[in-house]
């Protein structure tokens, strides 16, 4: 009975692992994200549209690339430096973990911003227009 109950426990670590996506990137929460973005070497990335952008963002976004483009990753790629972590958010936290999904992959150290604009803004965080 032991080893069934081993196997079965094993099974479900394994696929545990398997739905995760090889999950290579933090999420984090706005106070913990507020203190990694004050160090000066990572690079925010805001990757809402444009229009979102422009509504407002969080102080020190370096880079503002829409994760629905096409173009994402060939921008992504020219723009960001890989020796420097990234911190980046979206506006509910959805595409932010696509994002971070794609730029992980490429090597990137990445953190996630969970709760995403609307948490930054409900939390009473500073906003840059």
């Amino acid at each position: 009975m032991k080893k069934y109950l081993l196997i079965f426990i094993m099974s479900l670590s394994f696929f545990s692992l398997f739905a995760q996506g090889g999950k290579n990137f933090k999420t984090v929460g706005v106070d913990e994200f507020e203190k990694y973005i004050s160090d000066a070497k990572v690079c925010v990335l805001d990757v809402r549209t444009p229009a979102e952008h422009l509504q407002g963002y969080i102080p020190g976004t370096d880079y503002n690339i829409d994760v629905l483009e096409s173009s994402f990753t060939a921008q992504a790629l020219a723009k960001l430096p890989k020796d420097r972590p990234v911190a980046l958010y979206c506006r509910s936290g959805n595409r932010s973990k696509t994002a971070a999904k794609i730029l992980s992959s490429k090597g990137y150290e990445v953190v996630e911003l969970g709760s995403g604009f609307n948490g930054w803004v409900s939390a009473g965080k500073k906003v840059a227009r």
